[in-house]
Parts: C-alpha cells; structure tokens; sequence
C-alpha cells in the first residue's frame, strides 16, 4: 500500500489533509476521553445502584477488546481520516450503499452532542463560580429571614400545601422553610434564572434558551477556533491540557484506596437498585437486569469512546507504525481512568451520594473530588477548574474526530460535498462549523437538565449503532479483502468474539435506551439514523450520477473503477448479520421492562 503525501499545492488547493501528526499526537488528542467519566457517573449509579462500578468496569473491557478490530481496519485504510466508521462503511458498500453512510452518520451524532453536552456542563460550573446560588445556612439567608419574619403567617395557604407534603411537620417549620426558600430564590442573582424564550417542540422536547445557552456557545466558538490552525496546533493544546487535568484525576482516585476512605459497604452485597434513582436495592429480576443493561448501554458511549484515536490516519506521518500504538495506548489510558474513578467516586460517596442533583447533572463533581482527599475550599476551587479544562479536553476531542467523519464521509461520496473542504492548515472548516450549528440545536436542549439526558440517550442510539456495524465489517474485510495488507492484524479468534459483543451491543440497544427516563428514545434515535438516506442518495444519485470518487476506493486496490466493489465473497452473511441484529434490538426491547 502506498500513502498520499502532501504536494506543493496547499492543501486548501488539494483537498487533503497535512501529514503532520505521530502516534503520541493522536494519543494527546485522544486523550480527552478520560473526562467523559465524569459526563454520566452520577446518572448510571442513578440506574444501576451498587452494580455501578461493576458496570464501567465490564464496559471499559469490552470497549478496549473491540478496540483490536477498529486497529486492524484502520491499518488498511492509511489515506482515509475519520476514523473506525469510515474504514468500516468501505465493507459494507458491496452488499447495501446505504449502510455505509449510515454507519459514519451514526457515528458522527454520537460524537458530535459532547459540544453541546460539554459546553452545557461548563457554563454551569462558570455560573456557579460567578453567581452562586445562595446556601440555605449561609448569613445572607439567615439575615433576610429575619426580616422577613413575618411575611408568611400560620393561615397563608402556602403552609398548609406545604405541611401536606411534609407530614409530621408543625406550622412554624413549615414557615421556616418556606421563608428559606423565599430567600434563596430572592438572593440569587437574576443572570441565573434569565431566559430570552422556550420553544416547545409539541410531543417532542423543548428548547431553552437561556444563560446555559449564551455561555455554551461561546464556549464552542473559543474551542472550534483552537482547531482552526490544524490537527497540529490542537494535539500541543491537548497535550498540556491532559498533563493539567488527568494527573490529579488520576489522584483523586488513587488516594481514597491508600488512605482507607473507601467504605467496603458501598461496594459489597451488589444489586441493582428497586427503581431508577433509588438508593434501596432490588433484586437480579428482570426488571433489575433491564437497569443494569441500561447502564451498559449509557457507559458505552464513554468506554468505548477511544477508537477516536484512529480519527487521524491520514495525518499520521507513519500510519503503518502509529496507527495501532495510537489506540492501543489509549486504550490503556482510558482502561485505568474508567476502572478507577468510578470504583473509589462509589466508595467514598455511596450510592446516596452519588445520586445527589449536583453529582447526577455534573455540576458538583469538582467538590467532591476535592472531597474525596479531604481537600479545603481552596483546593475545591482548583478542582473546578480542572473540570472546566477536562470538559474541554472532551470537547476538543469530540470536535476533531466528529469532524474528521464528516469530511471524509464526504471525500468518499457518502455525505454532502461541501464538507470536504479544508483550509490552509489542512482543518475540515466546513465540518466543523456544521457541528457548531447543529450543536447549537443541541446546546438549547441540552440547557435544560432533562433535555441533557434525554440528548445522551438518542446519540447513544446512533454509537451502538455505529460499533455494531463495524465490529461486523472486521470479518467481512477479512473475507472479502484478504489480499489487502494489514500492518496490524488482530488473532482471528479475536475478530470473531468481537462479532459476538456486536449482538451484545444490541442487546444493550434494545433493553437499555428505554431506561433514560424517554421511552421513545430507540425510537427517535432510530428516526435521526435514518435521515442520512436521503442525504446520501441525492449526493450519490443527484450530485455524482452513482459514481463514487475515485479516491474512496483506492485503498481496496479498486480506484479504477467506481461502480463496482469487486466480488461479495461473503454472500449472504452480512444481510444475516443485519436481520439478526435487528431482530436482536426488537426482542431485548419488548422483553426487558423497567421495575414495577
């Protein structure tokens, strides 16, 4: 196999990207998937209860077995950007065109949300840090209190609302605490609660735009123009950013387990919870196996998340030599950070703890990991803005590889053309200003705490998506491609049982996006993959009159012809693996139900 280097021509003038990258560049960009940790860990103890860590744990393991059949494909395909949805799409092209835009669609708008999820996080920790809201305890609320004794009296019907739901309560208790919360919500600042409007999708979801939103997207802006200077400039960035932020996280979780902070009964006598976001335990019924299998479907969009580390092939210097040492060093990275944070965040903190508002919607994890080494509020305040650097590390992370897929997704004739450009650095612009725009979409969903969750839910419909249709493109490559080289090449056995965890993953599909709390999440995710059809077909049909750029192919050794894939050797196998998958999805997604 031979790889295109750069011409005389700028690569703004050749279209293609700058080989300007070594396997330790690609492993700093990557590196920014550690943090995502921290996007879910109060959401899946929420649903999983005491299983919690085992659940990382098991999701982080088989994240970095499936993560040798990416590795493989990405050897093959050395003049190709975009990552393990590009190398995999090429399989599928022989048996059903659609599939393979399908497949880098999918993988694209599971990415892609971290923008808008990242951003949403961030903006809370700055108004946190710059307008507070009040604590119920502080002198500010005791003093307004008091001169709001009398405000509320005995007979107001507040009280007796309030005493209906708080039972066992007498009436100068239940005035207390209403004027309390009077005085909290009269001492927060106004920048809090400002919103400019609601737009209420019937049905659907709503749109908030409000502070989270202005900040957010600001926040986009700053990142998606670090990027700007090419794939260089943003590994140097990451660089410095992980040293910063992934050695003290790494700390955080090493010192609980030497200095005897973990409670071991927060880790023993594992059940799921009875309901989601119960902290009383259940039972191993189908209903507690469904809460876990949505755990295993929510982890997976971070687990798994380091195949982004074979996003840059194209940028590579020596993608034969770095490919492989790129994600399998990330995989090692993101092996240590899932297995550990969770296990002692749960030791520490207890499921109670960890279903706090604060933990569940990220904003309070900074405190407490300054709590978990018993830090004080100076050193709280710099764990905070560790978390903002993290959160950008996953930011900067999800904005290079997303669009990266986009661009060649396009370069091969599968998305629409003009997100192929790229400027005078060799950065898909195009790319990435379409993952702004939509993510502002997303950032006004995301700016409401429901909205959040109910974003991670559908994307994730598109990643499991994703990686069951490109653990299944390992042995169709196997079959139909042999000759092709292969500067890494996984042990068989291997490729073959990351073919089983593919219907694994579909399992989790089909028992797990039901238990976010929007039961039609599978749905509605299942609806966005299915945009890209008629995308693709007016691209292929309309734009290229059903020919694809020679360049998509030329990695198969079949550049000289666009219309045909060579042989299907696989015949009938991969349509099975499809019906099979499928039939995978609506089965775990009739059989496994929530508990009572």
């Amino acid at each position: 196999m031979t790889y295109t280097t750069t011409t005389a021509e700028t690569p703004q003038e050749n279209g293609h990207m700058v080989r300007s990258l070594n396997w330790t560049g690609a492993f700093w960009i990557a590196a920014g998937v550690p943090p995502l940790v921290l996007f879910s860990l109060g959401g899946i103890a929420g649903t999983t209860g005491k299983v919690a860590f085992v659940v990382w744990i098991v999701s982080m393991m088989m994240g970095f077995v499936q993560s040798f059949t990416y590795a493989e494909m990405a050897g093959m395909f050395g003049n190709k950007s975009g990552g393990a949805s590009v190398y995999g799409a090429m399989a599928w092209l022989r048996y059903a065109k659609p599939v393979a835009p399908l497949s880098i669609w999918c993988n694209w708008f599971a990415w892609s949300p971290v923008l808008s999820l990242g951003c949403a996080i961030a903006a809370g920790y700055i108004l946190n840090a710059l307008f507070p809201v009040p604590l119920a305890t502080s002198q500010p609320v005791l003093d307004w209190v008091a001169a709001h004794a009398g405000a509320i009296t005995a007979d107001n019907p507040r009280v007796a609302e309030y005493l209906a739901t708080h039972p066992g309560l007498g009436s100068a208790e239940a005035i207390r605490a209403l004027l309390t919360s009077d005085a909290v919500a009269a001492l927060t600042p106004a920048i809090r609660s400002w919103t400019a409007f609601n737009l209420e999708i019937p049905g659907l979801f709503t749109l908030y735009f409000n502070t989270t939103f202005v900040i957010g997207a600001l926040l986009m802006l700053i990142l998606i123009a670090i990027q700007y200077r090419g794939v260089a400039s943003t590994a140097t960035a990451q660089k410095w950013m992980a040293i910063i932020v992934l050695v003290p996280l790494m700390l955080v979780g090493l010192v609980p387990i030497f200095t005897g902070s973990i409670e071991y009964s927060n880790i023993t006598n594992i059940l799921p919870p009875a309901s989601a976001y119960s902290a009383e335990p259940g039972s191993w019924n189908l209903g507690g196996w469904t809460l876990v299998l949505g755990g295993l479907y929510i982890a997976a969009w971070s687990t798994y998340a380091f195949e982004t580390a074979v996003c840059y092939t194209r940028e590579l210097k020596d993608p034969k030599r770095d490919t492989f040492r790129a994600i399998f060093f990330t995989g090692l990275l993101c092996m240590a950070f899932f297995c550990l944070i969770p296990f002692s965040f749960q030791g520490v903190l207890g499921i109670e703890g960890m279903l706090a508002p604060e933990i569940v919607d990220g904003t309070g994890i900074a405190q407490a990991l300054g709590g978990m080494i018993g830090a004080g509020p100076v050193v709280a305040q710099l764990f905070t803005v560790l978390m903002l650097l993290a959160l950008f590390m996953a930011i900067m992370t999800a904005c290079a590889g997303s669009a990266r897929t986009l661009y060649q997704g396009s370069r091969d004739g599968l998305l629409p053309k003009y997100l192929g450009h790229v400027n005078e650095q060799g950065a898909p612009v195009n790319a990435m200003w379409t993952n702004f725009v939509v993510n502002l979409f997303l950032l006004a969903l995301a700016s409401d705490a429901n909205g959040y969750f109910y974003v991670l839910a559908i994307s994730n419909v598109g990643y499991l998506t994703f990686n069951f249709l490109n653990l299944n493109a390992g042995w169709i490559h196997r079959i139909d491609s042999p000759h092709l080289e292969r500067p890494w090449r996984a042990p068989t056995w291997l490729i073959g049982l990351n073919t089983l965890l593919a219907f694994v993953n579909a399992l989790f599909l089909g028992a797990g996006a039901k238990v976010w709390g929007y039961s039609n999440a599978l749905v509605s995710g299942a609806i966005f993959a299915a945009l890209i059809v008629p995308i693709f077909l007016w691209r292929h049909y309309v734009t290229d009159k059903g020919r694809f750029p020679p360049e998509a192919l030329e990695d198969l050794g079949l550049a000289n012809d666009a219309t045909s894939f060579g042989p299907r050797r696989a015949g009938i196998l991969p349509y099975l693996a499809l019906a099979g998958g499928l039939a995978v999805v609506v089965v775990a997604n009739m059989v496994f139900q929530l508990p009572g």
